[in-house]
């Protein structure tokens, strides 16, 4: 029997009505050698009855998760649970924006038989108004990517896992430690001594809706400082010296409002805060906020101050 190409891998949780949308996308691929594996933190059944209406249409195995493992434990369950050569992990809220979608992933894999990373271009599809807009990666943006990935921090170009598919190593996995910069943080490990492949094609929609973790989570200093400070530390502070990074933490601090370290601690980050970053909190300290807050300045001001830092 010949081994899987690429294995699906879909955490669930209750959302039975974007799911169905997810496996309906999955059921119109022209692509056909996959297999679906559902884990399912829902308490209830009906995640459960949803998959069974495609266990003609696809090879789906379904897996309850008692306990509930939570994010992102539930997509390394997943992981796990595969077989297939390729992990293509999909939230339940996204799904495939055409019929040849993992076709095109497969084709990428054949072309580019040494890379073990592949993400592609994609859609935000907001979920309350059905705005829709494609998100492509710039070709500068792209040259920082290559140079040095922990630039990552500055932005994640690379997207949502929905829009990635990455060889079943068994040795890469989520960090359960964290949830707002968890796929940030997967993909500079998985990426170190490795460049990735870019399809230039939207080949996923993204559904943007109110009850998403980044959604939930998003500018609250209690989630984002104690996890910026912990990828910080993995990653190493010597990337501070890389502008984009230290813009990052430039923005990071003045979104977040602290203008004082001891408010970092108070945010839950208690270990030692770095010295650069210290000192970004100490110049933003002596600015004005409205002053801060026109980007034209804050740029300005970053830029000094990283000069000033770097130097030291």
């Amino acid at each position: 029997m010949n081994e899987i190409l690429i294995s699906i891998c879909i955490p669930a949780y209750s959302r039975t009505a974007f799911l169905q949308r997810l496996l309906d996308s999955i059921a119109m691929q022209t692509f056909r050698d996959f297999e679906v594996i559902v884990t399912d933190d829902t308490p209830g059944a009906e995640v459960r009855e949803v998959c069974s209406k495609y266990a003609d249409a696809f090879p789906l195995s379904y897996y309850k998760n008692e306990p509930g493992l939570g994010t992102p434990e539930n997509w390394n369950e997943g992981i796990r649970r595969a077989s297939g050569k390729w992990i293509k992990l999909m939230h339940d809220d996204d799904w495939f924006a055409v019929p040849g979608a993992l076709q095109q992933f497969a084709d990428a894999v054949r072309q580019h038989p040494q890379a073990s990373f592949f993400f592609c271009a994609y859609s935000n599809v907001y979920e309350e108004t059905g705005k829709k807009e494609i998100v492509n990666i710039t070709s500068l943006r792209w040259k920082m990517l290559l140079k040095n990935k922990v630039t990552l921090f500055s932005s994640n170009i690379i997207g949502p896992p929905s829009v990635t598919l990455h060889r079943n190593d068994r040795q890469h996995w989520y960090d359960r430690n964290i949830k707002w910069v968890v796929d940030i943080d997967f993909y500079i490990r998985y990426l170190e001594g490795t460049d990735p492949v870019y399809i230039d094609q939207p080949l996923v929609n993204v559904g943007i809706n109110p009850g998403q973790v980044t959604r939930v989570s998003f500018r609250k200093p209690e989630v984002e400082i104690p996890e910026n400070f912990y990828l910080l530390r993995k990653v190493g502070t010597k990337h501070l010296s890389n502008l984009l990074v230290y813009d990052a933490w430039w923005r990071l601090m003045r979104n977040l409002h602290i203008r004082k370290e001891t408010e970092v601690q108070e945010h839950g980050y208690h270990e030692a805060i770095p010295a650069a970053v210290g000192r970004i909190i100490r110049v933003q300290q002596k600015i004005p906020r409205p002053l801060l807050n026109v980007g034209v300045f804050s740029k300005m001001f970053m830029f000094v101050s990283y000069l000033f830092n770097r130097a030291r």
